[in-house]
């Protein structure tokens, strides 16, 4: 388990010695002027292949999956705040009893499914306790908190009840208002989207090829979300515990699920649930 700052997440780039170069005897003839023999009992004709046939064979059949990691992203379960509509931000109350089932529920999902090679986490209460009910879960040891995974700094929102805080700053909630920065020491949206889109890039590169399970918040996730697809319609769509899941890698990020609770259906957990909207995360 390892708790570092936003920065401490370093990437180790590990060197490969060059593979051998195989050289056929056909090649070789080809090399000195002269045609290599026809092994005995071919055919003189062969079978026509298009441009396209030659590509998809001369390509890996790895490639692609090697170059992107599996980023599955998990918002954590509910907490007494989230009950009551109350603004978290960076506050830090923990999971209540619903929000432990909702993680128990979670982690059984993710268990049966590929076996993450690490789990990454904001190191708000919420958060890192849902993490670690599914590492526990998927039997994953490699397990870090970090605070840029953290939810957005609400700044003098803090601790006030959702419709309150938008009758006294409603630019904050605007959809056009991403550059404006909270009273209170609070970030913008931008500020937001970088802290956590950069971090992502980081895991990416570091698990090339693997999956990886990050447990963040409402707001972080939705700005995950839109810097995939800028036009995902996710506000609102986020409920406690629920997954997106995004394959990251050189530049590229592919949003392939948004905001899954195909888990929670069967618990009721979705009666009275409170949606990521950016502020009750």
């Amino acid at each position: 388990m390892t708790r570092s700052g936003s920065s401490g997440m370093g990437v180790a780039v590990l060197g490969a010695e060059p593979p051998c170069r195989v050289v056929s005897c056909q090649s070789l003839a080809a090399r000195n002027g002269c045609r290599a023999p026809r092994p005995r009992g071919s055919s003189r004709r062969q079978p026509h292949t298009t441009m396209a046939d030659r590509a998809a064979t001369s390509r890996p059949a790895s490639i692609g999956v090697k170059q992107l990691a599996e980023v599955v992203v998990v918002r954590h379960g509910e907490t007494s705040w989230n009950a009551s509509h109350i603004i978290q931000g960076q506050m830090d109350p923990e999971l209540n009893e619903i929000g432990r089932s909702q993680a128990r529920v979670v982690a059984r999902r993710l268990s049966r499914e590929a076996k993450p090679a690490a789990v990454y986490s904001s190191d708000l209460r919420r958060a890192s306790e849902t993490a670690q009910i599914i590492a526990t879960a998927c039997r994953v040891s490699n397990l870090v908190f970090d605070q840029a995974l953290r939810e957005r700094h609400m700044g003098d929102l803090h601790g006030l009840v959702y419709p309150d805080a938008v009758r006294r700053h409603p630019e904050i909630f605007s959809w056009d208002g991403r550059t404006q920065e909270i009273p209170g020491g609070g970030e913008s949206l931008d500020q937001l989207s970088q802290r956590c889109v950069s971090y992502l890039n980081t895991v990416a590169e570091k698990h090339k090829g693997e999956r990886v399970i990050v447990v963040t918040h409402g707001a972080s996730t939705e700005e995950l979300c839109l810097h995939a697809d800028p036009t995902s319609p996710v506000r609102g769509k986020l409920h406690n515990t629920s997954i997106c899941l995004f394959r990251i890698g050189d530049g590229e990020w592919i949003l392939e699920k948004v905001g899954d609770v195909a888990h929670l259906s069967q618990g009721g957990f979705l009666e009275d649930a409170f949606g990521g909207d950016g502020a009750s995360a």
